[in-house]
């Protein structure tokens, strides 16, 4: 498992990548960097570190400078255009298993252990699933605690990969649910 976020710039790059290697991956859509990504990215730097790991074509390049000016202390990983391209379209999405693991490797990615500090449990619990709310509670719990809104699977997986603590949890639980009161 990979410590670190990998920033990607589409969905076909997140498969590739998930291909080689497990780790979190967050794509930002091409030239369509928002403020919401940027955060994300931010908190991502903060609490795991950040790959970036784009396209190996102009695009590509740009979207890199766009990061690297707005998030301090990334890493990258490159491929390179030989390595990237397949019917004429240059791209990540093309590139090897092996070469991306290669690319990580030369940006000094990290290893941890899968963490487990979450589980379906606690979804249900703290009604994150199963209930009429539960996707806007997870919206909310997701801007508070800076890993954006997913689904619950998906939820679960970043709350464990982000290193999200029990205590940090509940807190934001907390918050979000006097938010919720409030509004009713």
């Amino acid at each position: 498992m990979i410590k670190e976020v990998i920033v990607v710039e589409g969905r076909d790059d997140i498969t590739a990548v998930k291909r080689a290697v497990d780790a979190e991956l967050i794509a930002v859509g091409g030239f369509g960097i928002n403020k919401k990504i940027i955060d994300r990215i931010r908190e991502a730097q903060k609490r795991q570190g950040v790959i970036v790991l784009t396209d190996p074509d102009f695009a590509g390049d740009k979207i890199r400078k766009i990061i690297s000016k707005r998030v301090e202390g990334i890493k990258h990983a490159y491929i390179s255009q030989k390595d990237g391209i397949k019917n004429g379209d240059i791209g990540v999405e093309n590139a090897l298993p092996e070469t991306i693991i290669n690319a990580l490797k030369s940006a000094k990615c990290q290893l941890k252990e899968k963490r487990y500090e979450f589980n379906i449990n606690d979804m249900i619990f703290f009604g994150l699933t199963g209930k009429l709310n539960s996707k806007e509670k997870r919206d909310l719990l997701g801007k508070e605690l800076g890993i954006g809104y997913c689904n619950t699977s998906q939820f679960l997986f970043r709350l464990n990969n982000y290193g999200v603590t029990k205590e940090e949890f509940k807190i934001a639980v907390n918050k979000i649910n006097k938010r919720m009161n409030r509004v009713k």
